[in-house]
């Protein structure tokens, strides 16, 4: 019997899949903690406690994102026309795992988007605009 390859059956990829949406969404908690505490918007105590409580929703959001962005792949490759299921592995797990990342990233973004950047809210650091979205993010993501 030979270990060192992850068979079929293996629950390597979906704990793979599971941490990789955990991580985004730390990264996008921490964005979002960023932006807040840069142009001092919602960053007040009430905003540092609502932070908290978000931290847990998102990683695990995210993670669960993940798994059924894994699973949603997996479907649709197994039910592909037979030229797919003849296919080499690294085709078949090109698919899952791009539905994972998209998913996971798109659902990050929003997440900045909504609870990161408080459009119109008053913030008292003078270093960001109106829309409170720190200068230092990129142009071409819109928030």
């Amino acid at each position: 019997m030979d270990t060192s390859k992850p068979g079929s059956g293996s629950c390597l990829p979906w704990a793979g899949s599971a941490l990789f949406g955990a991580a985004v969404g730390c990264a996008a908690w921490v964005l979002v903690v960023w932006a807040r505490a840069y142009c001092d918007a919602g960053y007040d105590a009430g905003g540092r406690f609502e932070l908290n409580f978000l931290l847990p929703a998102a990683v695990g959001g995210e993670a669960l994102v993940a798994l059924m962005a894994w699973a949603a792949g997996r479907r649709l490759v197994s039910r592909a026309p037979r030229a797919v299921s003849r296919a080499p592995r690294a085709v078949r797990v090109f698919l899952p795992t791009l539905l994972v990342v998209v998913a996971t990233v798109g659902l990050a973004w929003w997440f900045f988007a909504t609870r990161g950047t408080l459009d119109g809210y008053p913030g008292d650091s003078g270093l960001c605009p109106v829309s409170n979205v720190p200068p230092q993010w990129p142009d071409w993501i819109p928030v």
